[in-house]
């Protein structure tokens, strides 16, 4: 078992375009622009998918923690940038085209994510939260999706992800009015997975269990559940980790492990 001193243990950290990296078994990648409540501009947006490529090719990293500095997750995007793009009839193409690719990126990462949530989590806060597989929040935590309250058309790819989080009836109270649910609010639309005094600690203890499981599997049915939330067959890819678990002695020393009463030692890693 690798203690939480093991996994909070930073390999090295970098700060770049508003986000702070923190790498170890459990990383951690933080929004780091507390001065503006992690509002997110469109830079950020963009830098989010090559940051989490970095990450994803790193072996050590088999968990990511997403989180916010200073008391707030994120206050969502920054309003100023919402219609300045150069498009008239458009204002807002780019922006959006930069959000929708950084949301797809934290969505198809391949190792498990968590978003640690403190104080607001609101619009593009909480696009980047319910991306992540969960959401582990404090008890002054809030959500919400404000676009009626500016005007705004939201994208249907970023509703089709509420959609399938949270069903028809909650994705539409939070798109039409606008207003903010607590932690337990969110807690029981299933919006959050858990709620804590200390978030972090509870992330940190679950994506320890996290890695003492087989990365294989987990690998396997991340990429299943992504595969068929987008409606799409999932057989083969999964008859080719089966494959592997069987060629890379996971699933043996998984079985020798339990027979044994002993913690297994899996030692797969991606090609």
């Amino acid at each position: 078992m690798i203690q939480g001193a093991a996994v909070r243990r930073l390999c090295w950290l970098t700060a770049r375009v508003d986000f702070r990296i923190e790498r170890g078994a459990v990383a951690r990648l933080v929004i780091d622009r507390v001065e503006k409540r992690n509002a997110l501009t469109r830079s950020m947006w963009e830098a989010l998918p090559g940051l989490l490529a970095e990450l994803a090719d790193d072996d050590e990293v088999q968990v990511l923690l997403v989180t916010g500095a200073g008391p707030s997750f994120s206050a969502g995007a920054d309003i100023r940038e919402l219609i300045s793009g150069d498009d008239p009839a458009d204002p807002m193409a780019e922006l959006r085209a930069s959000n929708l690719r950084a949301q797809a990126a934290l969505r198809e990462f391949p190792k498990p994510t968590i978003a640690v949530v403190r104080g607001h989590c609101i619009g593009g806060g909480l696009e980047i939260a319910v991306n992540c597989d969960f959401r582990f929040a404090a008890r002054d935590a809030s959500f919400g999706v404000t676009p009626a309250r500016i005007g705004v058309v939201y994208p249907p790819a970023a509703i089709k992800v509420l959609l399938d989080l949270v069903g028809p009836a909650t994705t539409k109270y939070l798109l039409f009015s606008g207003e903010l649910l607590t932690a337990d609010e969110a807690e029981l639309k299933g919006l959050v997975d858990r709620v804590a005094d200390d978030p972090m600690a509870a992330a940190e203890a679950f994506a320890e269990t996290l890695v003492s499981r087989s990365q294989l599997t987990i690998r396997s049915a991340k990429e299943s559940v992504n595969a068929l939330l987008a409606g799409e067959n999932a057989d083969a890819a999964a008859v080719r980790r089966y494959r592997e678990t069987i060629a890379s002695g996971e699933l043996a020393e998984g079985i020798e492990a339990f027979t044994q009463k002993r913690s297994p030692e899996f030692v797969w890693h991606p090609r």
